[in-house]
């Protein structure tokens, strides 16, 4: 496994060793003493996820507030996404700024965000399969999120934003100004 740091302290893109031959393909997903050795961070993941989405799919920009917050790993199954990371962590040389990268079944790249961050993808494909390890249970009281096309935020989607699929309740969500005091 090789490990990229990038502009966000403790976010991290992991591209695992891939063994290819004529049957297919097989990859370590995730090995824990790779991981500490790697970054210095001790994660005990606790749950898996699976979501399932459609071209123009937008989900995000969603975290949850402490004690609750969640560290992620995350990586796509089958077909492709933007993903993007917004710093939330108030002490943070970075606060507010984000990161994107395209996460895809054929680059078969992860990332790896910390605690205090905001989170979103966007399905680029039909069908794509968004699967992630948390190292906190989900906690519906818990939950919080930040509009996606936040102005203070000017996330390059790369993408006709006027084509999302979004949910009500990200659509509703507030800006980063809105929530400052509450985090």
């Amino acid at each position: 496994m090789r490990i990229e740091s990038t502009p966000l302290q403790d976010v991290f893109v992991l591209s695992p060793k891939v063994f290819k031959d004529s049957r297919g393909f097989f990859y370590e997903f995730f090995n824990a003493s790779a991981f500490r050795r790697l970054t210095a961070l001790q994660v005990d993941f606790v749950q898996d996820n699976l979501a399932r989405s459609a071209k123009g799919v937008l989900r995000g920009l969603h975290f949850q507030k402490p004690p609750y917050a969640q560290a992620k790993l995350v990586s796509v199954l089958q077909g492709s996404v933007l993903d993007v990371v917004v710093d939330l962590r108030k002490k943070s040389a970075t606060f507010g700024q984000y990161f994107s990268i395209i996460l895809s079944s054929s680059n078969k790249k992860q990332l790896f965000i910390p605690r205090g961050m905001a989170h979103a993808y966007l399905s680029l494909e039909d069908n794509t399969l968004f699967f992630y390890k948390i190292d906190n249970i989900y906690h519906p009281e818990s939950e919080a999120g930040i509009r996606f096309d936040d102005p203070m935020l000017k996330i390059d989607w790369k993408y006709d934003l006027s084509q999302v699929i979004l949910s009500e309740k990200d659509r509703n969500l507030p800006t980063l100004k809105d929530i400052i005091p509450h985090l």
